[in-house]
């Protein structure tokens, strides 16, 4: 099933971010992982591309496939650009047809930090909305996209962003996953934004629980997420205790998203970390809310 046709359905869709193990690591960790998330009946789980766009040793088509053809369960496969060929992007995207998996998140991706790095001469894709248009072509895929309520961090203005984003809307994106965000406020400022230039393909609320100090660091370095000062009270107070700062991070998130589906968000999207715990403990947390929104819609 397409993605762009769950989300017709008019209820909130709730789904889960996995990524692939790092090399070191057993692959056998993400299926344990997916073991533990299927039974809370995402409606989809997305699976992120090797970094800097490597394919040689790429696990997301086979998790891919797995998530789909295993669990039942729709995958949304991410897809970076930035460093591949069009010959290399039509091989990933036979695999992808091969393996049923009928969407794709589509993504320029890291500009990868070795200066010995070979890009193609000329680059076959610069953009996201390069890829974009080229996966159109094919018309057999729904196609996601990102967008970022704070602003892209390479862009110098918040209206550079949105030119952007509605370039990539009208090449063919058929719905949007947001950066993470710890401030509702913008994200609403964000969605009145996008109203006002016509992008009306459905927007879901990109939402991480913070659970560790070094986590929410890290997170500020790589796209600049505003951090509220009553987020800031929270980390500076239980950064020494991890079992009082992971309850007070899920605790945070589930507020996040209450009142993100309170306020009719199309969907929430959940960057897990490959913690099935966290993702467990915030889907009991909202279950009767969800509930009550799809009973409505129901009736």
């Amino acid at each position: 099933m397409y993605i762009k046709d769950i989300f017709s359905k008019r209820k909130p869709v709730i789904s889960f971010e996995i990524f692939p193990p790092r090399k070191a690591s057993s692959i056998d960790t993400i299926y344990r992982t997916i073991d533990a998330l299927a039974p809370l009946n995402p409606d989809y789980i997305s699976v992120t591309y090797g970094a800097g766009g490597n394919t040689a040793d790429n696990k997301t088509v086979e998790i891919a496939s797995i998530i789909k053809n295993k669990y039942n369960i729709e995958a949304l496969a991410h897809l970076t650009c930035i460093t591949s060929t069009k010959s290399e992007i039509d091989n990933i995207l036979e695999k992808f047809k091969k393996n049923n998996i009928n969407n794709i998140l589509a993504l320029r991706g890291d500009i990868p930090q070795d200066s010995n790095f070979k890009f193609p001469n000329p680059l076959h894709f610069e953009h996201a909305v390069d890829l974009v248009k080229y996966i159109q072509k094919s018309n057999n895929f729904c196609i996601g996209g990102t967008c970022y309520p704070e602003r892209h961090i390479e862009c110098d203005s918040m209206e550079e962003d949105l030119i952007n984003l509605k370039d990539k809307v009208n090449s063919g994106t058929n719905f949007l996953i947001s950066q993470l965000f710890f401030d509702n406020n913008f994200f609403y400022n964000f969605k009145s934004k996008t109203d006002k230039l016509n992008i009306n393909i459905p927007i879901e609320a990109g939402i991480m629980p913070v659970i560790n100090k070094k986590q929410i660091e890290r997170i500020v370095s790589l796209c600049g997420s505003n951090i509220p000062e009553k987020f800031i009270k929270i980390i500076d107070r239980y950064e020494n205790n991890p079992e009082a700062l992971k309850d007070a991070g899920i605790a945070y998130a589930t507020e996040q998203i209450i009142d993100l589906l309170s306020s009719g968000v199309e969907g929430i999207h959940i960057y897990t970390m490959n913690n099935p715990e966290v993702a467990k403990r915030i889907v009991r947390n909202i279950s009767s809310i969800v509930y009550a929104l799809n009973r409505n819609i129901a009736i």
